[in-house]
Parts: structure tokens; sequence; C-alpha cells
């Protein structure tokens, strides 16, 4: 099983964007900050989720159970409840859905912000790297 945290960084809101993954799993911690353009925050953290899933398919990780950790409650939930409230985020959760079908099983879980340092130190640097 590989666990990932994720999160996103957005200067003003929307504003440029960039994004923190971490990637943990036997022999295994990768760390990467990814640049996610000009975006609301919540649009900045199903991004970031988004790019995490694609990077398990393009380093071929995508063939064991994935447990993802973020903390918005809003991308979280999203997924949970398989629907989403806002028409804005509907692109979001359907491209999660066209990635969710090439894992054998992928689990999304809530933790606090305070439990998410990694994935936010690189979300910052990504933010500044790249605005």
């Amino acid at each position: 099983m590989l666990r990932m945290y994720v999160d996103a960084a957005t200067k003003g809101n929307p504003g440029p964007s960039g994004g923190g993954i971490v990637i943990v799993g036997d022999k295994l911690h990768e760390q990467i900050h990814v640049p996610l353009g000009e975006c609301s925050n919540h649009e900045a953290e199903f991004k970031v989720f988004i790019k995490a899933l694609q990077l398990l398919i393009e380093k071929q990780l995508n063939d064991q159970t994935i447990l993802i950790h973020s903390d918005s409650k809003i991308v979280v939930q999203t997924i949970e409840k398989q629907h989403a409230k806002n028409p804005l985020f509907q692109p979001y959760l359907h491209a999660f859905q066209q990635l969710e079908n090439k894992f054998p099983l992928l689990l999304v879980k809530w933790l606090p912000e305070s439990q998410n340092k990694g994935a936010d130190a690189l979300a910052r640097q990504a933010l500044q790297k790249y605005q």
C-alpha cells in the first residue's frame, strides 16, 4: 500500500497556486512540488489531488492500494459522496472518477492541517518557485 499526502497553497483567491505531494511506501519516500496555475484555493486542492493520481500512473505505481490524505474537507467530501455541489468542481470529480478506475483500490482520508505539514511545505515551495 502507498500513502500519499497532498496539499495546495494559493496566493490570493483566486491567484497563483502550487501543490505538494508526498508519496510513502515500502522503500519509497518521494516529495514533489508542482505548479497549479491561477485558480481558487479549492480548485488548487482538487488539482493537486488529480495531479498526484496522474503521477502514480506515470510512475507505474497504480498496481496497488492507495491511501490519499488531504486536509481539504471539500475535496474529501466531494470524492466520498461522488457528488459536487458546486458546478465548478464537477470537472474535477469527473477527472477523479476516470483516474480511480486505474487503481485496484483508492481510499481517501481527511486529516487535520497540523498532520499534513510535509505536503503543505512542498505546496508553499511550489507557490514561491512558480509564481
